[in-house]
Formats: structure tokens, sequence, C-alpha cells
């Protein structure tokens, strides 16, 4: 009961704290599904882990593009608007990227855009999306479990918002 408390708190703190306000569609298969006025009215899913990490997947319709987002109030040393460059290993595939740093107050996050917006569905189809830092070292490893459902129905809100 505490962890389903934990993880509502956080949900609740995470949307409050991260965007502007965001339009909830419901909970799909682990993930929130999102609307996002600030990146077009872009479709997201959203989920927090239990080490209250914040995960988006989603859509930017703003740029024409697909997002990864993660937030974790412990990241300390994050600049709103840096970039860092990062290595995420999906499944044993390793793919370099740079993030763009988010800090809104006590909470810190960073944001990996790519314009292949397919690229996100690749991501639900894996098991494990493992995130490296600059100097090589693990910031976080997500279970990707429930994404690729969750997904369906961000697509589906995405062709209802056009």
């Amino acid at each position: 009961m505490t962890r389903i408390l934990a993880f509502m708190l956080a949900a609740v703190t995470a949307t409050a704290a991260w965007s502007q306000e965001l339009i909830d569609k419901g909970f799909v298969h682990g993930w929130n599904l999102m609307v996002d006025p600030a990146l077009g009215n872009g479709c997201l899913i959203q989920t927090v882990y239990e080490d209250l990490s914040v995960v988006r997947l989603g859509y930017d319709r703003t740029g024409n593009r697909g997002y990864f987002t993660v937030f974790n109030k412990n990241w300390g040393a994050i600049e709103d608007g840096g970039s860092y460059p990062i290595t995420f290993d999906l499944d044993g595939e390793r793919f370099e990227a740079t993030a763009i740093g988010a800090n809104k107050g006590k909470v810190r996050g960073a944001t990996v855009f790519f314009t292949d917006r397919e690229f996100v569905h690749a991501i639900a189809q894996r098991k494990v999306m493992t995130v490296y830092g600059a100097e090589g070292q693990q910031v976080m490893a997500i279970d990707l479990k429930g994404t690729s459902k969750a997904l369906e129905y961000a697509r589906e809100c995405q062709k209802a918002q056009n």
C-alpha cells in the first residue's frame, strides 16, 4: 500500500512540477496517458519508478519529433538548457545522443529528441533501456514492460489531436 501511495504522490508531484498543465487521458498498462499543450498537444505516456524517477515517452508536435525524458530529484548537476552527451542501451544496442537538461527548482531531468518519430516505438519494443552519462557511468536502467501497449494508446491519442 505504501508503494502505491508513493507512486500516486510522485505522479501528482511530477505532473505539477515539470510541465504546464498536462491533460490526463487515463492510465494504461502501467503508464499515464497525457497530452502536453506546451508541445503542440503532443501525446505522451509517463510512469514513475520505485526510485521516484519519472519517465516520459511522447511526441512533440511543435518540432515534429519524438522524445524521451527522465526526471529524478536526486540529480544535482543538471542545468536548465544544458547539453549532456549520453549513451543509451536498448537490450544491448547502443545509441549516442545529446540530452537537454531541465532544472525546475528541486527537480532535474533531461530530454532526448528524435527527428524519426518512429524511434519512440522502437524503444517500446525493447525490454530494458539503460542510460549512461558522459563518463560511462550508469545513470539508470528502465524496465520497458507495458510500454508498447501504452504507446498504442498514445498513437491513437495523437491521431485524435490532428
